[in-house]
């Protein structure tokens, strides 16, 4: 088994309130979900209007689909974001159980 956790930090760009950021996160996850089967959440900086943390994590038997799973999701949720959000900083992790 092969569990791969993808954090994404993320520069939100015109939110000056919990609701707008709540707004873009939520779209940005729900896509990310519905497209790539991944669990996805909001993991940090939650109280914060101009930052977001999100998390996803995948579940498979083949590390390089595990990567390219995570890759491809990083991906959509850069092109969903621009002109709302930049991510600045990403974490990858990869464990084989």
């Amino acid at each position: 088994m092969v569990v791969g956790v993808l954090k994404l930090r993320l520069q939100l760009f015109d939110s000056h309130s919990l609701k707008e950021k709540r707004r873009v996160v939520k779209s940005l996850v729900e896509r990310a979900k519905s497209r790539f089967n991944v669990a996805v959440a909001e993991v940090a900086d939650n109280d914060i209007h101009d930052r977001a943390v999100i998390g996803l994590v995948t579940v498979a038997n083949d590390g390089p689909f595990v990567n390219s799973v995570l890759d491809q999701a990083k991906n959509q949720i850069a092109d969903d974001a621009i002109g709302k959000a930049e991510i600045i900083e990403e974490t990858l992790a990869v464990e084989h159980y």
